[in-house]
């Protein structure tokens, strides 16, 4: 999820809603080859964060609305975000 490409991966597949989309559809709206997209594509569905479904020759990628792994996600952010408030500021300005 670190990974630029990832998240702009990430809302292209949420444009699609969640009919899927197939790697080369992604790669044909970024400027990245089929083969650097299923390279991230198959990094988020190693996190869980991407499923995939096959049709025929087609490899379907989408998000699962019900995972929880998006949600391990928002959590951690949210945990994240009130340490943050805790955290003196360090910025070297008074």
């Amino acid at each position: 999820m670190g990974d630029e490409v990832r998240q702009y991966i990430l809302c292209i597949m949420l444009k699609w809603k969640c009919s899927g989309s197939r790697a080369i559809d992604i790669a044909a709206n970024t400027n990245l080859s089929r083969s650097a997209v299923s390279h991230h594509i198959q990094i988020l569905k190693d996190a869980g964060i991407v499923k995939c479904r096959k049709e025929g020759t087609c490899i379907y990628y989408y998000l699962d609305p019900v995972d929880n792994e998006i949600d391990k996600i928002i959590n951690l952010f949210k945990h994240i975000k009130e340490i943050m408030r805790t955290v003196p500021d360090r910025s070297g300005e008074k």
